[in-house]
């Protein structure tokens, strides 16, 4: 793979396990609704699609449809009380996050972080983990009217770093960081340990597939 300029990396599900913190969050706002929890392992199924499209899945328990709007208006704001009280106590980076980070910075590329998480969330999520300088830039999904799988925010990247598409390359997890990849002309590798609704993120035909971020510095 020849190198890129400008590497973009996704952050739920890539960077850092953030399950634990938004099943804490969903279960304690179930309850506050008088309404059963759901458990990790099902909102382990449920995120990467932004914290609305996570309230109703779990309001509904499943992936797809609508809950009643009323219900979802509290929910959402109960949610978002619960996560800016407990975002970051206990998510963690995934193994060997740090080092490959540290690893891209020090070789000079340019790292964005895109996420579809709010920008309130995004960067004390990042301080928190350690992470934040290591970026020149982050886009959260409410900086731009679109987010992934739209290809805006990678635009955004790359223009704002003044790079070209074609120098540029996405690190994600799911079938969602592929497409907008694809879209924007960047190149893609994906991890295998991220949240892509329990399917293997092979069968999206990303450009690679790592294990460890510690597989980076033979690719790149």
């Amino acid at each position: 793979m020849s190198k890129p300029k400008l590497i973009v990396i996704d952050l739920d599900g890539t960077l850092v396990d953030s399950v634990p913190d938004l099943a804490f969050c969903i279960d304690a706002m179930m309850a506050k609704l008088n309404l059963p929890p759901r458990g990790e392992a099902a909102v382990r199924n449920w995120v990467g699609n932004g914290i609305e499209k996570l309230v109703k899945r779990a309001l509904l328990g499943q992936l797809d449809g609508e809950p009643d709007e009323v219900l979802f208006k509290q929910a959402y704001a109960v949610f978002l009380s619960l996560y800016a009280a407990h975002n970051g106590e206990r998510s963690r980076l995934y193994p060997a996050v740090k080092q490959g980070l540290d690893y891209l910075h020090a070789a000079g590329y340019t790292l964005v972080c895109v996420t579809n998480k709010a920008g309130q969330f995004t960067g004390p999520l990042l301080s928190a983990l350690g992470i934040r300088d290591h970026f020149a830039l982050v886009i959260s999904g409410d900086t731009l009217p679109q987010k992934k799988p739209h290809p805006a925010p990678l635009l955004h990247a790359a223009q704002s770093m003044e790079m070209d598409p074609r120098e540029a390359l996405m690190l994600g997890d799911s079938v969602n960081d592929v497409q907008a990849a694809r879209a924007a002309g960047f190149r893609i590798i994906c991890v295998s340990y991220g949240y892509n609704h329990g399917e293997d993120i092979r069968d999206a035909k990303p450009d690679a597939v790592i294990d460890s971020f510690a597989e980076l510095a033979q690719l790149l």
